[in-house]
């Protein structure tokens, strides 16, 4: 059985993340129940609500949906302002990391920053200790420290998406749906007779909300950026195949809108911004033996070379067993036990320990061969 995830002490003032979805009004429901003094806020985020309209989160239609759940509960409901934050921590990284040939998690650069750092400052505002959001993951306290856990649900585990929060905002951390699955949180929602019970869930990144992410990047970059201009399409032997419209329109691992005729499907397996190249290969060219990322954050003790490990290169991808071969000038270095596809720069590579999140990074790239050894090398190998 998976471990309780913490609650406060009743009477403990919490301020709740409302984002107008199900999950964080049923997080606030929950703690109520406790007997917490909740404080439900919704963060603005954009600067034009009109830009994300009538969307699950982050839209005029949430934020009334979440003021409405707190009408419901009889607990305050306000709005921070957070525009200017989100714009230089979320929105500013995706435009560059897009730019450098990677692929962002904005929910990642969002959870670090604007949601935990900057909200904590609000929670500081209205003396709450503590501060809870709807995320399927827990937080236990052991000897005295907080340690964060996959949530007991596989399907909806959101523990990924949190490596990167401050050690002071963990400290803080209230989850209190992570011990449940999905349909267990829509009942309570109906229990309660929550508005957002039967509410869609939220799919998209909240500033995307057409899923047209070159749009958003072409508003921001300038519509002659050198990520949007055309471009080769090589093969990893060197061998031009094609032409591409612009470098942002793929990501590594992508299948969609590459050229066909070959005997085997083709993905793509790196993009070499300074050369405006998109380079694809089958299948076997998106094989890693290891991993490298930097921008590390560690939950607690930093794990050590030679300490075995279980990572995950990305949100829905299986846990593999994985070895620390170097851990030196913020940059870890994983042998992976088996191979695995579509190791992404920009993407977040997060080491658990069971279901302990440990920490982890930003994918810098993958590595070909045995990872620590001399051969190892960078993927893909292009030829000369």
């Amino acid at each position: 059985m998976a471990s309780p995830t913490f609650l406060p002490p009743r009477g403990a003032r919490v301020l709740v993340a409302m984002s107008g979805g199900v999950d964080s009004s049923v997080a606030a429901a929950l703690l109520l129940e406790h007997g917490c003094d909740v404080v439900g806020v919704t963060m603005k985020l954009h600067g034009d609500d009109a830009s994300v309209p009538d969307k699950p989160c982050c839209s005029l239609d949430a934020t009334n949906d979440a003021r409405r759940v707190c009408e419901t509960l009889g607990i305050p409901h306000y709005v921070t302002n957070l525009v200017e934050a989100f714009g230089r921590d979320v929105l500013d990284d995706f435009v560059r990391e897009y730019a450098a040939g990677r692929t962002p998690i904005p929910c990642v650069r969002c959870n670090t920053f604007t949601k935990f750092r900057d909200l904590l400052h609000t929670a500081d505002a209205i003396d709450a200790p503590w501060l809870a959001t709807g995320h399927y993951a827990r937080v236990t306290h052991e000897q005295g420290a907080p340690v964060l856990r996959r949530g007991a649900d596989a399907a909806k585990d959101q523990s990924y998406f949190l490596w990167g929060l401050p050690l002071p905002a963990l400290s803080r951390l209230v989850l209190p749906i992570g011990t449940q699955t999905k349909p267990e949180t829509r009942a309570i929602a109906r229990r309660f007779g929550l508005r957002t019970a039967n509410k869609t869930e939220s799919q998209d990144i909240c500033f995307v909300p057409d899923g047209d992410h070159v749009r958003v990047l072409a508003e921001r970059m300038g519509a002659d950026a050198p990520a949007l201009r055309r471009g080769p399409i090589r093969l990893v032997s060197g061998e031009v195949v094609g032409e591409h419209e612009g470098y942002v329109h793929f990501t590594v691992g992508q299948r969609k809108g590459l050229p066909g005729g070959f005997r085997a499907p083709m993905f793509v397996v790196a993009i070499v911004p300074e050369e405006c190249v998109v380079v694809i290969g089958p299948r076997e060219a998106l094989l890693g033996r290891g991993v490298v990322a930097s921008e590390l954050n560690w939950l607690g003790a930093a794990p050590a070379v030679g300490d075995l490990v279980e990572v995950q290169v990305r949100n829905r991808a299986r846990p593999v067993g994985a070895v620390l071969v170097r851990v030196e000038n913020d940059e870890v270095e994983v042998a992976l036990e088996e191979p695995v596809t579509a190791i992404a720069p920009g993407q977040s590579l997060v080491l658990y320990r069971g279901d302990v999140v440990l920490g982890g990074g930003v994918i810098t790239r993958g590595v070909s061969g045995v990872p620590g050894r001399s051969g190892a090398r960078g993927l893909p190998i292009l030829a000369a």
